[in-house]
């Protein structure tokens, strides 16, 4: 059975965003575990998520060609940040920036995916908000081939894939942190375990 996704709200969920969102999903992206945080922070409980497709959570204002960018990568089991605008069951909305891990079989192939989400500072929606606004807008005129030749494009005019754009977005936000206390050898070694360390992995 259909569940009616909410009524989305123009009101951001308020979380301990120092916690990690994670969940495990098949490869067809039905939810098989979520952890505490999750159900917390979406609404649901976990009877109502585990079984669902991954996509319960997903907001009307994310453009659809990001879920393609992200499952043509992770099918690949290639390693993927993306930074996502979710609903909650309430109809209020929270942002996070995505990272991937897999599950494999002997012979190497995807048996499950991973997702761990955290929270990102506001600086990083905005600039981020743009560019979907942009994509979701050319997907409601023209369909999603477009707004995918659209993000090629501007990918292409930056010089960057899609996770190399979320790197940047995310170490220039760092850098504006950071950079009046730390020498440039210590924001360097902060680049180089970034991920790692913001993910705990």
């Amino acid at each position: 059975m259909e569940k009616m996704s909410p009524t989305p709200i123009d009101k951001e969920v308020k979380w301990d965003t120092s916690k990690t969102i994670v969940s495990k999903a098949d490869l067809y992206g039905t939810l098989e575990y979520v952890n505490d945080t999750f159900s917390k922070v979406s609404g649901y409980d976990e009877s109502e998520l585990v079984g669902q497709p991954h996509n319960i959570i997903r907001h009307p204002d994310m453009p659809k060609v990001i879920f393609k960018v992200l499952w043509d990568n992770i099918k690949m089991g290639k390693k993927f940040h993306g930074i996502i605008k979710n609903l909650a069951k309430s109809g209020e909305y929270y942002w996070v920036i995505t990272d991937f891990d897999y599950i494999v079989s002997e012979d190497a192939k995807i048996l499950k995916y991973i997702a761990r989400r955290k929270a990102i500072s506001a600086g990083v929606v905005e600039k981020i908000e743009d560019l979907y606004k942009k994509l979701s807008k050319i997907e409601e005129v023209s369909g999603i081939e477009a707004s995918e030749k659209y993000l090629t494009g501007y990918l292409e005019d930056h010089n960057l894939d899609y996770v190399e754009l979320i790197t940047k977005l995310m170490m220039d936000d760092l850098n504006e942190q950071i950079k009046l206390e730390s020498s440039s050898e210590e924001i360097e070694e902060t680049k180089k375990s970034f991920f790692g360390r913001f993910f705990g992995n």
